[in-house]
């Protein structure tokens, strides 16, 4: 078994593969002056590009852990993932409201994919 590390900084790396497993660290939006709505799209289209990166897209995501900075944002965030998430190839996730790292982000998702169908 092997592990890669991808896009590595010097805190940590973006994308950790071992096996047939990819694990993506947390993404926030580029521009968080577009508020919710706006983070949460650009934060998609980040998942959509890293994945595509390696090969992968959305049909191959296991799970996803979403935080978000205030639980009413819920029915925002299910319709805005609900148009994204591909039917029959839905992760399993869970929500989390929370305090993020910085006030200008409203919402942050990490992902887990496999590599294979």
């Amino acid at each position: 078994m092997t592990i890669e590390r991808l896009n590595e900084n010097a805190h940590m790396s973006k994308i950790v593969v071992h096996d047939n497993l990819v694990y993506m660290s947390g993404q926030v939006a580029d521009d968080p002056s577009q508020g919710f709505d706006g983070q949460l799209r650009q934060i998609l289209a980040k998942l959509d590009a890293q994945l595509e990166g390696i090969g992968l897209d959305r049909k191959h995501l296991l799970s996803a852990m979403v935080w978000i900075d205030d639980y009413k944002k819920w029915p925002k965030l299910n319709e805005i993932w609900d148009q994204w998430v591909i039917a029959g190839h839905k992760p399993v996730r869970s929500c989390v409201e929370a305090k993020l790292a910085f006030p200008e982000y409203e919402v942050e998702i990490a992902v887990t994919a496999a590599r294979t169908l």
